[in-house]
């Protein structure tokens, strides 16, 4: 008899809800209409007049975005400094959203990836907690932006203008027979070498990581100055800088990226505390962290 009680309300229960003629929800898609939006998808592409870029999610859109310029980004959390290659320096933030699933792994694919774009140089992720996500575009000139959001799916488009007139120039980076690759990047100019250094420190593209190609950083993290004169270039680096014993290095990107110039016959690279062995004279140098 205690059993028959229990059974009864249950059914009645039951009986109410059909005869409300709502239709029942499964436990599973209320769990998925509820769960926070995922990135899985970051594409950039140029527009006649502008590059677009488009972070896509699976789900509804994030509660909110955020997109402005910075002076410089910080990895969330633990507040580090996030290097990213640009002349100026734009942080995305989703609040409401996150880039990996439920095993921690990403969704989006790689979380820093170059474009040989005449904007946009880079795009690195610096943060993925507590549903905040946040990412550094490094661009190569600071410009008007518009953002605006599209659904089916649900995207975030940022369309950053390029109002400059590019020319094209070479990056040497190395290839998977240990040979220099150049590869051909838009510039804007007149300040064609800078560029050409800017985009050979974004490293290649993802196409171009499939053919093997890498960049030798030698433990440097960028540079801080560029200055040509009488047909010398000098490069100050930042970072430690350090060959690891091996005899080829960064130097021997930066020598044919800046050579490519009428204007630079020789290279002079300096480390972050402005030494290099030959500083005087002609001929090229580099300092004693990229000796082998």
């Amino acid at each position: 008899m205690i059993a028959m009680r229990l059974v009864r309300p249950l059914i009645a229960t039951a009986m109410v809800i059909t005869a409300t003629g709502l239709p029942a929800v499964p436990a599973q898609a209320t769990r998925q209409a509820s769960a926070t939006p995922t990135l899985v998808d970051v594409r950039a592409a140029h527009q006649p007049g502008l590059d677009r870029l488009v972070f896509e999610f699976r789900g509804r859109l994030p509660a909110t975005h955020d997109v402005r310029y910075v002076p410089r980004l910080f990895a969330d959390g633990s507040g580090h400094r996030v290097h990213v290659v640009g002349g100026a320096l734009l942080q995305v933030r989703f609040d409401g959203a996150d880039g990996h699933d439920l095993r921690g792994d990403v969704t989006y694919g790689p979380q820093r990836r170059t474009y040989a774009l005449p904007g946009v140089i880079q795009v690195v992720n610096t943060g993925d907690f507590e549903a905040t996500l946040t990412f550094g575009v490094g661009l190569a000139r600071r410009v008007p932006v518009k953002v605006y959001t599209l659904t089916r799916p649900s995207r975030v488009v940022i369309d950053l203008a390029t109002p400059y007139r590019t020319v094209p120039v070479r990056a040497y980076f190395r290839g998977a027979d240990d040979r220099d690759t150049a590869v051909r990047r838009p510039v804007i100019a007149p300040a064609t070498a800078f560029g050409a250094l800017q985009r050979l420190f974004a490293g290649p593209t993802q196409a171009e990581r499939a053919r093997g190609l890498r960049f030798v950083a030698s433990k440097s993290t960028g540079f801080s100055r560029l200055t040509v004169e009488r047909g010398v270039a000098r490069v100050h680096l930042t970072g430690p800088c350090g060959s690891g014993g091996a005899a080829y290095t960064i130097a021997d990107q930066i020598r044919p990226t800046l050579k490519q110039f009428p204007s630079i016959k020789w290279v002079k690279i300096y480390d972050a505390a402005g030494h290099t062995q030959r500083p005087d004279g002609r001929g090229d140098s580099i300092p004693r962290c990229l000796e082998p």
